[in-house]
């Protein structure tokens, strides 16, 4: 029998990180992370272990499910990884193989019942899927399948994936599955379990990264598979890095070992190149590509393209370190964490009675004074948004004694929204695609400001590559890979994105 948990002790706020005067943070949503191990004992508990590694890519929610080959059981909360699965509830999880998901939402509702896995029992039998990603044709595929019967568990884009494996006529569940991917446009790294099998995939495009590992088996006992959004998590289990789940590819694990077919082989590679901006951790590796080799070679570039003479280089922690590494190194200017930010500080927080100037950004950065009075110091961040933030951190490091203030970002002005699992904000609300790069300096208070141009930053994520990558840089360009259809438009009213 499948049994199923829903914890709702850590209840999460459904409500956009807001600074002291009511606008939105300023930085772009984490997507979601998604894991996946086959032939362990203690599945579950690996699985939590990589998820704790992928938290970055979303704290809104996570959940596991797990199975022994003959039920399956998931448990489900709203927070932190290692806020919902204690060893109490770790223990209702046996199993060898599970799959598990952390969340942030881009699409349906931030509430529990659309935290991910995903169980639908069919005639294909019971099916479970993680989903990091977003749908781009979800309006008509949810149509069609309504209208063929299919009853509708939550407003998540995911389940739209599962029900079109349902109610496939195919008669093989890897073919029910191929046929499915084929249907659905847009950004998907997905791994699914039945009761004795993993599936893991990735949209044609490639949007979305995800790597397969393997933990050697010990005393000639069968190896353990591991599939992740990223390698960070393999490393936390000891798990080797073997290869990346190619675009278009759909991966099957069961006891007869690995097989793999290709579902679409037409689709133009377009990686999210703010992946390597951003997104993923430094110690992963992307595309094929070490996340901290695009970075640093990022600072470096800047370095060469808007160098200005200044006293110290400071990151906006902890995105903007890596790349202010490589520009102090290629400028020869000195590097220093002239900003320290508070790792203790949640999605939201009780605002003061009083409003305090810039307290939102204050609770989470705070300058070092001896080190930025009198200086003039080059700020490294890896992006702006709206600006709101931006400019709370110059005035920060002006009222810490800096004597000059020069911006510089590690990637080319945000001017178009994402529609691929990212939280982008709309057009309008995005400062360079309404100002030109001056007025958003003047905006900012900033001494200066320049941005990574396009062709650098392609340079610093391509350099050195066998076969270089080809990546989304929609998010910069307004030139999408993909048919675009805005999810605010085929969602009920009621759901936001």
């Amino acid at each position: 029998m499948d049994t199923s948990l829903a914890l709702e002790n850590n209840p999460v706020e459904e409500m956009e990180e807001e600074e002291e005067d009511g606008t939105p943070f300023d930085k772009l949503r984490e997507e979601c992370g998604v894991m996946a191990i086959y032939n362990h004992p203690d599945a579950a508990r690996l699985t939590y272990w990589g998820l704790y590694s992928l938290q970055h890519r979303g704290q809104e929610s996570a959940g596991i499910a797990s199975a022994d080959g003959q039920e399956v059981n998931d448990i489900k909360g709203m927070g932190l990884v290692s806020e919902i699965f204690t060893d109490e509830v770790l223990a209702k999880l046996p199993g060898h193989i599970a799959i598990g998901h952390t969340r942030y939402s881009t699409t349906g509702d931030s509430a529990l019942l659309n935290a991910q896995p995903i169980s639908v029992e069919s005639t294909k039998g019971l099916i479970a899927i993680a989903h990091n990603g977003n749908l781009i044709n979800l309006g008509t595929a949810r149509e069609r399948l309504e209208r063929d019967g299919a009853l509708f568990q939550t407003t998540s884009d995911s389940e739209v994936i599962i029900q079109l494996i349902a109610h496939s006529k195919h008669t093989t569940l890897v073919d029910c599955i191929a046929d499915s991917l084929r249907q659905v446009e847009g950004a998907f790294s997905i791994v699914m379990m039945t009761r004795n099998r993993i599936f893991a995939a990735r949209d044609p495009h490639g949007f979305r990264p995800l790597a397969m590992g393997r933990i050697a088996g010990v005393d000639g006992a069968p190896d353990t598979f591991v599939f992740a959004s990223e390698t960070c998590a393999f490393d936390l289990l000891h798990a080797k890095y073997e290869r990346e789940v190619k675009p278009g590819e759909l991966v099957m694990v069961s006891e007869d070992g690995v097989t793999s077919r290709y579902f679409d082989t037409t689709k133009k590679q377009a990686s999210c190149i703010f992946e390597h901006v951003y997104f993923a951790r430094p110690d992963s590796k992307i595309f094929g590509r070490w996340v901290q080799q695009s970075r640093s070679e990022m600072g470096r570039q800047l370095a060469r393209e808007s160098g200005v003479p200044a006293d110290m280089v400071v990151p906006v922690p902890d995105s903007g370190v890596t790349a202010a590494l490589g520009y102090a190194e290629e400028s020869g200017i000195p590097f220093n964490l002239g900003l320290i930010r508070n790792h203790y500080v949640g999605r939201t927080f009780i605002q003061p009675e009083q409003r305090v100037r810039d307290f939102g950004v204050r609770m989470k950065l705070n300058p070092v004074r001896p080190l930025l009075e009198g200086k003039r110091v080059i700020l490294i961040d890896d992006s702006i948004i709206r600006g709101t933030t931006s400019r709370k951190i110059v005035r920060m490091v002006r009222a810490a004694g800096a004597k000059e203030v020069h911006l510089r970002i590690s990637c080319p002005p945000t001017i178009a929204p994402c529609y691929y699992g990212v939280d982008t904000p709309s057009r309008k609300d995005l400062i360079a695609a309404n100002q030109t790069v001056q007025e958003i300096c003047d905006f900012i208070e900033a001494d200066s400001l320049a941005y990574l141009s396009m062709e650098g930053l392609l340079h610093c994520c391509t350099m050195g590559d066998a076969v270089p990558n080809s990546y989304c840089t929609a998010c910069y360009t307004g030139k999408y890979p993909t048919r675009v259809v805005d999810v605010t438009e085929i969602l009920p009213a009621e759901v936001g994105v």
